[in-house]
């Protein structure tokens, strides 16, 4: 075995032998001379300068209150079902869709906060939050 015996000794050989890595190093060197070339191969034009930015359009939003008697507020003005119905139909027609907020008195029925969510839900409104206070320690 080469490299494992040296001269008439018993001694182990502590050379690494290098011819391998000489071959790899010759055929990575001869891929990227053949590749270099075919990555520089192009047409050079000058190309115009511009800037654009892009407008960012802030959807409005809707707070929708819901009041401890069970009313509808929204944007601060009193509405009827049929009139928040109405108004959330046409919101969710809008581009961009407007968030909306809600606001459920901590006494209101859970019941009037559901009809308004399956209302802005059926208006196809798809942003939908509820606003709630900080808890102070």
């Amino acid at each position: 075995m080469a490299g494992f015996i040296a001269d008439e000794h018993d001694d182990v050989m502590s050379e690494i032998n290098m011819v391998p890595f000489i071959d790899v190093m010759l055929v990575l060197l001869i891929i990227f001379i053949i590749t270099v070339p075919v990555m520089k191969h192009a047409v050079n034009v000058e190309l115009p300068r511009a800037s654009n930015e892009k407008e960012v359009v802030q959807p409005q939003t809707l707070r929708l209150s819901v009041k401890a008697d069970g009313s509808y507020w929204l944007d601060d003005k009193p509405l009827s079902d049929e009139q928040l119905a109405a108004r959330l139909q046409a919101a969710g027609q809008e581009s961009p869709q407007p968030d909306l907020h809600i606001r459920g008195d901590r006494d209101v029925r859970y019941e009037r906060v559901a009809q308004a969510m399956a209302a802005a839900q059926q208006a196809g409104l798809k942003k939908i939050g509820f606003i709630t206070e900080p808890v102070h320690p």
